[in-house]
């Protein structure tokens, strides 16, 4: 197993026996010790037999099914994530909004979840916060940080996309409608300046990298802080030529 991945994992200051979300990209972390299974093996390592390690692991085709044990993640959730899910012993939620998760907490993170809201106080990343779990970026940033969503939903705001996925009912795929705060996602960038103020963030690097760990509860409230002073901080301005985020601003009901 890579020694400079634990050594630096454990340097940022990830827990033995915590849990995690991981938002990987290994073209960041680089090649030079290992593959997406040796990074994962360094993962679960400095987390320990007490730890749990909990990733995205959702699909992208809406019009089948979702089966756990077949469909592919999401080509932007990577390579690691997509590695993770198909490894023995790990379990992954039967759910278009899919997270897979290894280690003692593991059932309880991917046990069922509501289609919507997807990513609600009763979903995986609402679980993990509840439980006092980290979030750690790895060559991602806050835009890629599903946590966020979770503060979107706490806080009610305002904008909504409309999604479909596909179910079995009977046996029978049923088309179920849905809504999501669904938008570009860049601003969530917002919030790391906030963690770095109060010291909640630590910061360093895992292969080439940039790492950032925070638990999960401080992100959403640093999260629900900018909402509550603006519901619609994490969109671009109307009209500042983001397609998705002209979008969320076009679900707003006008009063």
């Amino acid at each position: 197993m890579p020694t400079a991945w634990l050594e630096q994992l454990r340097a940022l200051g990830l827990p033995a026996a915590s849990i995690a979300i991981v938002h990987t990209s290994f073209k960041a972390v680089g090649s030079e010790q290992g593959g997406p299974r040796e990074l994962i093996d360094a993962l679960r390592a400095v987390l320990g037999p007490d730890g749990t390690l909990v990733m995205p692991a959702m699909s992208d085709d809406d019009d089948v099914p979702f089966d756990p044990r077949a469909a592919s993640c999401r080509a932007n959730m990577g390579v690691v994530a997509d590695t993770f899910w198909r490894l023995p012993g790990v379990l992954r939620s039967d759910n278009p909004a899919s997270f897979a998760a290894i280690g003692p907490l593991a059932p309880a993170f991917v046990a069922p979840h509501p289609i919507e809201p997807p990513h609600g106080i009763d979903s995986p990343v609402g679980r993990v916060a509840a439980l006092g779990g980290f979030v750690l970026l790895l060559g991602v940033d806050h835009s890629a940080n599903t946590t966020i969503h979770l503060a979107e939903s706490m806080a009610r705001v305002p904008y909504r996309a409309r999604k479909y996925c596909t179910v079995l009912e009977g046996g029978q795929p049923v088309r179920v409608d849905y809504d999501e705060t669904d938008h570009c996602c860049q601003n969530f960038n917002r919030i790391d300046g906030e963690l770095r103020r109060r010291a909640l963030q630590r910061e360093g690097r895992v292969g080439h990298a940039i790492a950032r760990l925070a638990r999960s509860t401080d992100v959403v409230h640093a999260a629900i802080t900018a909402l509550q002073k603006d519901p619609c901080a994490f969109l671009h301005p109307r009209g500042a030529g983001c397609e998705e985020c002209d979008s969320a601003w076009a679900s707003i009901p006008v009063p």
